[in-house]
């Protein structure tokens, strides 16, 4: 099969597009033909060597956990019902910059009907983030949120939510094109973080309105000019740091403000039903109250994703789809 491999860590060209042995199911697992396969921003950061985010794989290694195609055929004790079954996983091993990868059938989620390969492989981890986020955060209608890197994934399905609440969202991305689809999907304000002073124009916008939540995903500089939008007694809530610059606010600083401070992403790493929520991700998709959107790229094609990511130039998910599939 052709798949990318990395052999030495390091940019995005050492990604590279080989033919490899095709990998075998083993007791409790099933082989999937991939059709879609994930990019998360997590793997950019391991590819580069830096010990940020789970344990570094051992070399040659082949990325992606997140994976959507029709099962091929299945290991010892695992029935044989499974094969042509569409299926999404967030556990592909050994990885789904491939064309064939293969998963504990535990860990198994058939596709929704009508819900498309990309579809579910944007929501099996970004949305079940997104699910595991709204369940922290408990937005309401009286809520002021403001959205950072509202034209991602993840960001995409807050801004929906939000607004689908009757929240007022502020969504707030990276570039024209960014802007003009965080105000496609509705937020009442839409605002370029790359600008100077982006906040006072939020400020301006909100005409004394308090910013009631802040739903970080990028942390650093822009985190920070998140965060001090807050009006007293709001919640700042991160999800990650797509700057790879960590913010934290002084505890100090909250006390005087009154604001709350959450780490969701370490909560959800901690105590989430990954199971039950991938399940609820997808049926949120699969009957339209969440709408994914993503941007795919070739498997040959791997590096480039790869580096579209990491200069934030993508909207939404970025997945790779096989040049041809058996």
């Amino acid at each position: 099969m052709h798949a990318v491999v990395l052999h030495v860590f390091g940019p995005a060209e050492n990604l590279r597009y080989e033919t490899v042995p095709d990998p075998i199911p083993g007791p409790g697992e099933i082989r999937v033909s991939v059709r879609a396969a994930g990019i998360h921003q997590i793997e950019t950061a391991m590819r580069e060597g830096l010990e940020i985010g789970p344990p570094l794989p051992e070399l040659p290694a082949i990325f992606g956990g997140e994976v959507a195609g029709v099962v091929e055929s299945v290991g010892p004790d695992v029935d044989e019902a499974w094969i042509g079954a569409e299926v999404v996983t967030a556990q592909g091993r050994p990885g789904g910059y491939a064309e064939f990868a293969v998963a504990d059938v535990l860990s198994l989620h058939r596709i929704p009907a009508g819900l498309g390969y990309e579809a579910a492989v944007t929501m099996v981890v970004t949305g079940t983030t997104a699910v595991g986020l709204l369940d922290i955060a408990e937005l309401t209608s009286d809520d002021v949120v403001l959205v950072t890197s509202a034209a991602g994934g993840i960001g995409r399905l807050v801004v929906q939510f939000a607004r689908s609440l009757g929240a007022t969202v502020v969504g707030a991305a990276g570039g024209p094109a960014k802007t003009m689809a965080v105000r496609e999907l509705g937020a009442d304000i839409a605002v370029d973080y790359n600008l100077q002073d982006w906040a006072g124009t939020v400020r301006d916008a909100l005409g004394g309105r308090g910013v009631t939540v802040v739903l970080d995903g990028v942390e650093g500089d822009k985190g920070r000019a998140a965060f001090e939008l807050l009006a007293e007694g709001g919640r700042y809530i991160t999800i990650g740091a797509a700057s790879r610059e960590e913010f934290r606010p002084d505890e100090t600083e909250l006390k005087e403000r009154g604001v709350r401070f959450t780490d969701a992403l370490a909560l959800l790493l901690e105590g989430q039903d990954a199971p039950a929520d991938e399940a609820r991700a997808l049926a949120a998709a699969a009957d339209g109250t969440l709408v994914p959107a993503f941007q795919t790229f070739p498997l040959s094609q791997a590096a480039a994703a790869h580096a579209a990511l990491e200069s934030r130039a993508t909207t939404g998910k970025v997945i790779l789809v096989p040049d041809t599939h058996r």
